[in-house]
Formats: structure tokens, sequence, C-alpha cells
């Protein structure tokens, strides 16, 4: 056995041998920032980023950025520099604004005719593209000027870094999959969790602290810039955004109408080649085809969506180098700032319609409306040429399975098919609201942490209200995200409740109404419920000695011939429960006045008739 130092080493060189081939393929190709145009010119020597300075061979570290951010922000009156929390290890969460006309609070920005476009980079740190096109970017626009243009009707909220701590865990070997720069941050947060699967929970820091910048800038449109994985292609730049059902129709149409036509031929004239952000059907085989699909609301691009926003994904391709995708994140962001700028009132429009339209819906309730919140694959496809290399394939020796080589100096056109259509696969009838008892305060406080309006009722409320019980839960044997997300078949029925004052309601009558219906319906992905913040409702806490429940189930059967029927039957039909005595006096326990009859069963009511009891805002006014 080898010694743990010696094995140290000997892995060190092993990688690094590795890293050696495996990016050696990426670095001979013809560099492919050869047939892009530099975006930022003119820059004098000391207002060159890290990236420029290394000629695109390192990114800077958190206080590098944050030494630029403010020079940046003392150089420029159209800067300024602000901070919206602090992270989990101590460091100080900065945002930048950039606006022309000094509209450095949400509300000047708000009440004017500007459109407020809000960037996020490094949400997965070692993907660090968008933070250093960022960085040349607000450079361009507010200190040298050369892009002075993009501010005309646009003011510009920029976070540089979304996982600070991750961006700390900082080396050469944090993604094996990606070519540079040298060293770079870890994917995942201090505490392990990945940013861009906690929208709709928001168990982290970094993400209570975005929610408070969106809620308070409530911005026009965003960005979420990463570096793609997956296989090798010609494709450079690769974006998403929301266009199917769930997605809000009026900014759906902005999307095909205003930004989708004119982006793509910028974008090509500025020497890319980009592409619907994509995966490939097979790893191993692109002649099987390529996917596209929508992202539910864990993700950025779905959850701007149920905030009746357009979200643009961008993931700049892994292997290429870093010079080449710095550049593409810096002229997807200057294209589309472009485009808005041309015509801001009607990106303003689009989320407005919107916003008023998700008031509509949760001011009246009708039964007979179902609202799309899930959406599932399809086995429809539209043929296409894919922009390839040249590979085979191969049985390997290492790991026994097939294997794919890409030569990545061969461009290949391979004629296969996108599967780029969606259905809608779930669908809820929405209520007027939800109201939740007061014992709930997690949930309560994340309801407040979105965004959505609540009121604390000041008397009882008793009525029938609907709401759910669940049968066939299940849990995974491993946690996700921190959190253990149960299975279950939802069943919808009506009970006689009596909440306390002190309980939330929760109106859908309210921009961000749909945020609450993908909260607070269990059938929604990234359900609370199905992220496991009520996962207390499903364990058994009372329960009977065998000697009882053996009296207990003798008495029922003596009393009722049509229970000791179903029982009989049940045993004959079912092996596995004939040969459990637990599961046969459980039988009795659970059709007994002494089961528990709010286990399974969902504390959270919908609402379909207006409320007449006194209410409060919740939280009252300077705290809670």
């Amino acid at each position: 056995m080898l010694k743990r130092p010696l094995a140290i080493f000997l892995a060190t060189v092993i990688l690094s041998m590795a890293s050696q081939d495996f990016f050696g393929a990426a670095n001979v190709r013809a560099d492919e920032s050869d047939k892009l145009v530099n975006p930022s010119t003119d820059v004098p020597p000391e207002w060159l980023t890290k990236a420029e300075r290394t000629d695109f061979r390192e990114t800077p570290r958190y206080d590098e950025t944050v030494a630029y951010c403010k020079r940046l922000a003392e150089a420029s009156d159209w800067i300024d520099m602000q901070s919206y929390g602090t992270s989990p290890e101590g460091r100080d969460m900065p945002l930048l604004v950039v606006s022309k006309d000094r509209l450095f609070t949400p509300e000047a920005a708000r009440a004017s005719d500007h459109a407020i476009i809000f960037v996020q980079n490094g949400i997965h740190a070692g993907e660090c593209e968008g933070k250093d096109a960022s960085l040349m970017l607000m450079r361009d626009m507010a200190v040298t000027r050369t892009r002075a243009d993009l501010l005309e009707h646009v003011v510009l909220i920029v976070i540089p870094i979304f996982n600070l701590d991750g961006h700390e865990r900082f080396g050469p070997y944090s993604r094996i999959n990606q070519n540079g720069p040298a060293e770079m941050g870890w994917r995942v947060t201090s505490r392990n969790l990945n940013l861009n699967r906690d929208y709709t929970k928001a168990d982290t820091v970094e993400m209570r602290g975005w929610l408070k910048v969106w809620n308070a800038w409530r911005p026009d449109l965003h960005f979420d810039n990463h570096t793609t994985d997956g296989g090798d292609w010609q494709y450079d730049l690769t974006f998403a955004t929301e266009r199917h059902e769930v997605a809000p129709p009026q900014v759906v149409k902005w999307l095909n109408e205003t930004l989708y036509p004119p982006l793509l031929p910028a974008l090509e004239a500025d020497g890319h080649i980009p592409m619907t952000y994509f995966s490939l059907v097979d790893s191993r085989d692109p002649s099987k085809g390529i996917r596209s699909g929508g992202f539910s609301p864990r993700y950025s691009t779905g959850y701007a969506a149920i905030r009746n926003r357009p979200s643009i994904l961008v993931e700049t391709h892994m292997l290429k180098d870093y010079r080449t995708r710095v550049f593409g994140h810096y002229n997807i962001m200057k294209r589309v700032l472009e485009i808005v700028n041309r015509d801001p009132q009607a990106l303003r429009k689009a989320v407005r319609d919107a916003d008023d339209e998700t008031v509509r819906m949760g001011s009246k309730y009708d039964p007979q409306f179902s609202m799309p919140v899930r959406v599932g694959r399809t086995d429809d496809s539209v043929p296409i040429t894919f922009k390839g290399f040249a590979y085979h394939r191969e049985l390997s020796d290492v790991s026994g399975d097939v294997r794919i080589i890409y030569d990545n100096q061969t461009p290949i056109d391979i004629e296969t098919v996108w599967y780029n259509k969606v259905k809608v696969t779930g669908t809820v009838t929405p209520p007027l609201g939800y109201i939740i008892p007061p014992q709930w305060k997690e949930v309560i406080e994340l309801a407040v942490a979105h965004g959505l309006r609540c009121e604390r009722l000041l008397e009882p409320l008793t009525g029938e209200f609907e709401t759910y019980r669940f049968e066939e839960v299940t849990y995974p044997r491993k946690p996700f995200e921190g959190r253990f997300e149960p299975k279950y078949k939802t069943v919808p029925f009506v009970e006689q409740r009596t909440y306390r004052p002190g309980s939330v309601f929760v109106p859908l009558n309210q921009p961000d109404g749909k945020v609450a219906i993908f909260l607070f319906e269990p059938e929604a992905p990234d359900s609370l419920l199905s992220w496991g913040f009520f996962n207390a409702i499903f364990e058994q806490k009372e329960y009977s000695e065998h000697y009882v429940a053996e009296a207990l189930a003798r008495e029922m059967l003596r009393a009722d011939p049509d229970l000791q029927t179903e029982f009989e039957q049940r045993i004959r039909k079912d092996r596995e429960f004939a040969g459990n005595p637990r599961a046969r006096l459980q039988f009795f326990y659970k059709r007994s006045p002494y089961w528990d009859d709010h286990k399974d069963v969902y504390p959270i009511a919908r609402i379909t008739t207006p409320l007449r009891v006194k209410t409060a805002p919740y939280p009252a006014k300077g705290g809670d």
C-alpha cells in the first residue's frame, strides 16, 4: 500500500497530466477568439481587468474584484456601489447600480421611463466569465464611456459574484470539464448547497439577499451568466428563456417578436455561433439529437417566469478558450441592452401587463379556470443541422463502457433532430388565496421573503375549506440540496376548520400571486411541500400497544360486519398485509376514533370566497 504523502503526490501528478492531455486538444484548436471582434477597445492600461491583463489566463479573486468595483464607483458618478448583505463566511455582498441619470434607488428607477436590467454572475462560482465580462462592460459604459449609449434608457444592476464563499474556494481543480482560467471558484456555497436550485425554497443567506434585491428593484429583465457542461460542438454561445405555457404570454410575445429576431443575427455578426441552450439526448452519440425544455422555479429562468419577467440563462461553452467565453457574455449583454434601449417601453409594457393579468386572475375565483404549473418533455421534434465536431466511439478498457472521442479540429454538420417542444403536464385552479396556521412560521417568513403581500388574521376564521390529504408517501434514501423530498399522491377534500388569530392569509390578487401558487400548491414543481417543509405531517406520533389494539379490533369487528368483510378480503388479496401483524392491527387503529386525523393532511387551506374577518398587514409596519 502506498504511504499517504506518496499517494497524494502521485495522484497530483496524474491529475496534472490528465488535465494537460484533456485540455491540450482544446488549446491547440484555432483560437476561437480570433474570429471575434474585441468588444472592448481603447481601454487605458490602468483600467484593464485582471482577465485582460493576463491575456485571459486568470480571473480575479473576491478582494481583487471588490477593489476594481470600488475603483469604478469612485471614478464614475454613473456607478453606485451598494451592499445587499453578508455571506455566511462574513464577506460583504456587493451590488453595483449603473445609471447615466444617477437613478441609484429602486424608487427612482421605477419612477423613470427606464428599463431595469438585473445581471447576476457566479451563481456557480467556477463559472466566472460573466463576472469578468460585467466588469469590462460597466467600465466601458461608465468610465471610458465607449458604450455609454447602452445606458440611454436602461438602469443596470449587477451582482459581480453571487456565490461569494464558493468563489473563494479557489484553485486549479474546481471544474474538470472547463478550459481555464488557471484557477477559479467552486460550484456550491460554503454550506454545500447549489444556489441554482434554491430560488423557491430559499434556504441560503445568499438567496435571501438576492430576493431582497429582486423585491426592491422589480427588474424588467434578468441575466443569469453560466458556463455549460456537456459534449463538444461548434456553438460557443447558448442561451435560454422560458417561452412555454407557464411563462406569461405577454412576456413570451416580447421575446418572440422583439428580442429573438434581431439578437441571433447580431451575435453572428460578432463572430459567435449562437444556439438555444440544449443537451444531447445521448451524451455519447450526438447523432441521436438534442433536447431543450422548460425549467421549474428552482432555477432562475423558471422562477423569473412566475414573477412575470424574462430571464436569460447564458451558457458559454466550457471547452472554448476563456477569452471567447468572456467575449460571449459581454456581447450577449451588449446586444440585449441595445435591443431594449431601442424600445424600453415594449419590455416594460409586457411585464406590466403580465402583472396586471396576475392581479385580475387572483381577484375572482373561477372553478372552471386551470392554470398550467408543470411542463414535461414530448417526443415532438424538428429537423436540425447540428454544428458538431467529428467523433468516434469505442469500448473503453478503463470504464468498460462506450466512450466518445471528439476531433475538435474537424467541424462537421450532423443532420439530426431537435426535441424542442414541451407540454403541460400539471394544472391547478387558482383560489383567492391561501391561509397558513401561525405555527408554520418558517413557511410564513418564506412567503414574506418572496415579496408576497400577507395579512394576519385578527379574529378566528371558521368554515369549510378546500385542502389536501396525501397518500402513498415515500422518501428517498439520500438528501438532495440538504432536504429529503417526499413523493406523494395528492387527494383534494373539504374539511371543517378553525384558523386562529395570527394565522396568515396570502391573497393572489397581487402582481406576484403566481409565486404563492407555486409555493403552496402541492402538485406544483418545487412547492414547499415537495421540498420537505411539511415533513412533520407525515409522522405518526401516537400509537397503540398490541394488546390494546387487539381488544379494539375485536370490538370493532363485532360491531361492524362490513368491516369484518373488508378485513377478510384484504387478508385474502394482500399476502404482505396478511403476514404483517402490525399492519393488521394498524388497519383497525386507522379506522378508529383514536387515529390522528391531522396526519398526512395539509395544514394550509385554499380560500375560495372573500374573507369575512378582520386582518392587518403582516409583518406589521416597523416589525412583526
